[in-house]
């Protein structure tokens, strides 16, 4: 469009230069072809009545040179409408899709620790809604992920995290770059849902105790995180070398994860040998846990499965998927 304006602007201001045999300053020319394909009626620079061949290129001019600039503006209108439509229509359609989700997560904040948790909460089938300011971050991670459910907006603003669904979520977790937004969006998870499960990051551990009395379940340090694990590197590296490999290994995606018994489950009331846990779903169960008691390290395989109790279970992602749906 820039490029067809400019060419009508040099094919004007030529002309005319060319025309009056180069007795007008082009300055003039240019200034007389601006102001005739722009309709200003400013009057004439330098005398074209009575010149029929300058009459003639004028009209011309004028014809061709307003054609192009109003299709320029036609097209440039076009694309900003289309552009905005398409924005609200495909919001429209994303939150009509988290509308529907219960029991989802939801991620504040994609970046360097926020990346990893939208990674990893996807691995293991989670459904997951991010908020994200950053539109450079979003597209990165649809470039992974094309069907990630997300808002670009200020996780800090109570109606996103509403239209984020906060209210049917069962967690939320808070990785912002600031700690200060990290703790007021805490403290605002809290207050839109009560029974909500929150996880927030703290660049600086010290606040630890001011995030969790604003609402976080718990709080997790990179920092913190970060020196544990090298410690470990150092003194328990084979220990490392399992979990990584756990983590990566080439035989599927296997995870710890954690299933809880339902009041309706069929597993109900039977031995966790019977359950099918490890013929069915090929799961080693690693612990399990009563409501207010402490975890049982490896239990045994005649233990009675209550409703309400947690069993820890190692195993691949899709297999601990269908036995939570199962149980």
């Amino acid at each position: 469009m820039l490029v067809a304006i400019s060419f009508v602007v040099i094919v004007g201001s030529t002309g005319y230069y060319i025309i009056f045999g180069g007795q007008q300053k082009f300055m003039d020319c240019l200034y007389m072809t601006v102001i005739s394909i722009t309709s200003v009626g400013y009057g004439e620079v330098f005398a074209i009545s009575g010149n029929l061949i300058a009459e003639l290129f004028t009209m011309f001019l004028i014809t061709f040179g307003m054609g192009v600039i109003l299709y320029g503006i036609s097209t440039l209108t076009a694309a900003i409408i289309e552009g905005e439509l398409s924005g609200i229509w495909r919001r429209n359609k994303m939150e009509k899709r988290i509308k529907k989700l219960n029991n989802h997560y939801i991620v504040c904040g994609g970046g360097s620790s926020g990346g990893h948790v939208l990674e990893e909460l996807t691995k293991n089938k989670e459904s997951v809604v991010l908020i994200e300011l950053d539109e450079s971050i979003i597209e990165r991670h649809l470039a992974v992920d094309e069907n990630l459910l997300y808002l670009h907006g200020d996780a800090t603003d109570d109606q996103n995290l509403l239209t984020a669904g906060i209210a049917n979520a069962a967690g939320i977790i808070i990785s912002l770059p600031s700690d200060k937004d990290t703790l007021y969006t805490t403290m605002t998870a809290r207050m839109l849902n009560a029974k909500l499960r929150i996880i927030s990051k703290a660049v600086d551990y010290k606040l630890a105790f001011k995030l969790k009395t604003a609402g976080a379940n718990n709080v997790v340090s990179p920092n913190f995180i970060g020196g544990l694990r090298m410690a470990s590197e150092m003194i328990r590296p084979t220990v490392v070398d399992f979990l990584d490999s756990m983590l990566r290994s080439s035989q599927g995606q296997l995870r710890i994860h954690q299933i809880v018994i339902a009041s309706n489950s069929n597993v109900a009331g039977k031995k966790i040998m019977e359950s099918g846990l490890k013929d069915k779903f090929n799961l080693l169960v690693l612990g399990s846990k009563l409501p207010a008691r402490e975890i049982e390290f490896n239990p045994p395989a005649t233990q009675i499965l209550t409703p309400g109790m947690t069993l820890i279970v190692m195993g691949d992602v899709e297999s601990i998927a269908a036995a939570k749906k199962t149980f």
